[in-house]
């Protein structure tokens, strides 16, 4: 741009010193103003003929330094366009590559301050950010997922073609964080009908709202402005467990959730892995608490929810 700009005032400035050459249709002498104009409309070949070369020396100046000026800016002009169809196309086929190739990957829909931290946590998790995709409509919101080594479409989650973009038919899980219920709905909905199989899990602001999203389908629905509330409470009552809660939800922190398989004891029978306090067995669809008698008992392929130090506690 800044070359364009200065091709253009090369000829404007040649016209100037020659202006004693050049003739205005309307009878008046060439100035700045005249020179600029000309320059403008002759470097992109338009041409008007209002202003013209009279004299030899002019029109020696139009053949030696204004036509070979006209020539660069063309292939300026050229050179850039294709330079961005190269990279656009470049672009195109390296998302047509990725859509091919990705699977068991995570959507994030909505890249607010929860989509953000639900990112975080995933790499916490040690989830690599070429696994997570991230759908927003806000360009700015795109542009830095992309900074943070996501790869993200622009566009609106709750139409088809946006999260076909976003290979959402072949994702391990859907994370929907939308700033409205309403739209979380749709989402949601669009997504169950993309990934019949996916796990989705989805935000709620309105607590009334949560068996829509149950029923548009919704494995997990999060009320945020109630799990809010509680720790709020809890804060005030029992501080010293909100910051056993904290280290919970922080990752990386002294203590983690964790959903392992039993271990085997010197006997050959499940039990709890050590070093870690059980919490709740998943027995095929229930959800026994550790408090349940049958969790006394452990099966091979029961699943249990523990507290344990993380890696670096």
């Amino acid at each position: 741009m800044g070359f364009a700009l200065l091709l253009i005032a090369f000829i404007a400035l040649v016209v100037l010193v020659g202006r004693d050459g050049y003739t205005d249709v309307t009878g008046d002498p060439v100035g700045l103003i005249d020179a600029l104009y000309y320059a403008s409309v002759t470097v992109t070949t338009t041409g008007y003929g209002d202003i013209s070369a009279v004299t030899t020396a002019t029109r020696l100046a139009t053949v030696l330094l204004i036509t070979p000026a006209r020539i660069i800016f063309l292939i300026l002009v050229v050179g850039t366009t294709v330079e961005v169809l190269t990279e656009q196309y470049r672009q195109l086929l390296a998302v047509r590559r990725w859509r091919e190739d990705v699977q068991d990957h995570f959507v994030i829909c909505g890249f607010g301050a929860t989509g953000r931290s639900a990112a975080r946590a995933l790499l916490a998790d040690g989830v690599d950010p070429s696994a997570i995709v991230v759908v927003d409509s806000s360009a700015q919101a795109t542009e830095e997922a992309t900074e943070d080594g996501f790869a993200s479409v622009h566009g609106d989650a709750s139409r088809t073609a946006v999260l076909d973009q976003a290979a959402v038919a072949s994702a391990r899980s859907v994370i929907v964080t939308p700033n409205r219920d309403d739209t979380a709905v749709l989402i949601t909905l669009t997504a169950r009908q993309a990934n019949p199989t996916a796990h989705i899990v989805t935000a709620v602001r309105e607590r009334e709202n949560k068996h829509l999203l149950r029923q548009s389908g919704a494995d997990a629905v999060i009320d945020s402005s109630a799990a809010v509330g509680r720790l709020l409470g809890l804060a005030t009552q029992t501080p010293s467990a909100l910051g056993v809660i904290d280290d919970l939800l922080d990752v990386g922190t002294s203590l983690e959730l964790a959903e392992v398989a039993p271990s085997i004891d010197p006997d050959g029978r499940p039990a709890v892995p050590a070093d870690t306090q059980l919490l709740t067995v998943i027995r095929g669809k229930d959800r026994l608490p550790f408090t349940d008698p049958a969790t006394l008992v452990l099966r091979p392929d029961d699943r249990l929810l523990v507290v344990r130090p993380t890696d670096g506690a």
